[in-house]
């Protein structure tokens, strides 16, 4: 049976998220928190976004508010700061676990996620439309990333979805 495309999508982000944490694991230890002059001071402040956009969205598709969502990822934006990359790639697994689970109990239901935004207003979205972003925004920073890595003269590792997809066939 083919898997529905939207958890596709969401194994693609996992599958991405691991493989540029896995090559992060291999480069010295004082990379991931080293400041650098790019978009974000370090890796670490990229790779805890990442996450806490990604449990915000979460969140947002489990029924929580955007004020609820905005509030929690408050609380575990300092609780991030200072973990290193082996303690993310645990936390990162746990919260893989949990949203696989919220996906498996809403995808065949499709629940409309309702997006209110500050300046933006009020949107009504499908969970695909969601996951889409989380892993669109995903690919984002994990270029992010790759760009900090190069200008630290070190390399990043291949994470585009076609490569995923050759990964999977193997």
């Amino acid at each position: 049976m083919e898997k529905h495309p939207t958890l596709e999508m969401y194994d693609y982000n996992v599958w991405a998220n691991q493989t540029i944490i896995h090559r992060l694991k291999e480069l010295p230890k004082d990379i991931y928190h080293k400041d650098i002059q790019s978009g974000f001071s370090s890796v670490a402040k990229v790779v805890t976004h990442i996450y806490v956009v990604e449990n915000i969205w979460f969140d947002l598709i489990s029924g929580r508010t955007r004020d609820e969502a905005k509030a929690s990822a408050a609380q575990l934006v300092p609780l991030l700061a200072i973990k290193d990359i082996e303690e993310m790639d645990v936390l990162y697994r746990e919260l893989t676990s949990k949203n696989k689970m919220v996906l498996a109990s809403q995808i065949d239901k499709n629940p409309t996620v309702v997006l209110d935004h500050p300046t933006m207003g009020s949107l009504e979205t499908s969970i695909s439309g969601a996951i889409f972003h989380v892993v669109n925004h995903g690919s984002y920073h994990r270029g992010n990333i790759g760009t900090m890595l190069r200008q630290m003269d070190h390399t990043s590792v291949l994470q585009d979805y076609v490569a995923y997809l050759y990964n999977e066939s193997k």
